[in-house]
């Protein structure tokens, strides 16, 4: 990372209509390293060379922290994903969501152990961490437990680890700071979003816009061990370009590099 001193990255995900063709990445990265980030994940990017993204990402002087990619690639191609992470100098995976086949009261401890072993193979062969990013569907209970609890429970905790988001935790009516803290030591991604009401439904908004317990969040990261803080927003209700430098500020405001 050479002089980057920085614990919060951008998901791309959130600018996924400007990352379409590598020129679009470009001048998308350009954006962000201007709005003020020094780290990205890159998710829902169009097809480019991974060659020529690094290329993008040192020019800008940013750094990829984070990748979301499909189970199914990890488990079926992992020499090819370990060798884009390599040639981008990527740390992390993750994957976006459970496939649906897994969605059921089998389906989760299933995952967990195969899951696992993809995740092994990632770490031992690549280096390469492996985690998993929730939405509100996993806090479903199945014979007293969430689908979220087996997943960790019945995991290998040395390589199944965990990128909790923060709106898709309270969404499915779960406390963001209980579960980053009880994930202490195997959560090195955060996913940082906020909650508003507006019209009698839950929507996603800038982080510090909304009605998330910041403190408690904050606090329980840093007791946690998370590594960095992503910020992202699924949907933005304004410019979502806007959107990424507000929850930037916020998080400055609070102290966060």
């Amino acid at each position: 990372m050479g002089t980057l001193k920085t614990q919060i990255a951008a998901q791309l995900y959130t600018l996924r209509d400007f990352t379409k063709t590598p020129a679009d990445i470009a001048k998308t990265l350009s954006r962000v390293r201007e709005i003020g980030y020094g780290a990205v994940q890159c998710s829902a990017l169009g097809p480019i060379d991974p060659a020529e993204l690094r290329k993008i990402l040192d020019a800008e002087g940013l750094f990829c922290c984070a990748t979301h990619i499909g189970f199914e690639r990890m488990r079926d191609d992992t020499p090819g994903v370990l060798a884009e992470h390599k040639t981008i100098a990527c740390p992390f995976t993750a994957i976006g969501g459970l496939p649906q086949s897994y969605r059921n009261a089998a389906g989760y401890p299933r995952f967990a152990k195969e899951a696992s072993v993809v995740a092994k193979r990632l770490k031992d062969e690549g280096g390469l961490v492996w985690g998993y990013h929730n939405h509100s569907f996993e806090l479903e209970k199945y014979n007293g437990r969430t689908g979220l609890e087996i997943l960790y429970a019945d995991s290998d905790p040395a390589y199944f680890t965990a990128e909790i988001d923060t709106y898709w935790i309270a969404h499915g009516g779960g406390d963001p700071a209980w579960w980053i803290r009880s994930l202490k030591g195997r959560i090195p991604l955060v996913h940082f979003k906020d909650m508003v009401m507006q019209d009698g439904k839950q929507i996603m908004a800038e982080v510090g816009e909304g009605n998330l317990n910041w403190p408690a969040i904050l606090k329980a990261c840093k007791a946690a061990g998370v590594l960095w803080y992503i910020v992202e927003q699924d949907t933005c209700q304004r410019d979502p370009f806007e959107s990424l430098a507000i929850s930037l500020r916020n998080l400055h405001k609070w102290g966060l590099k």
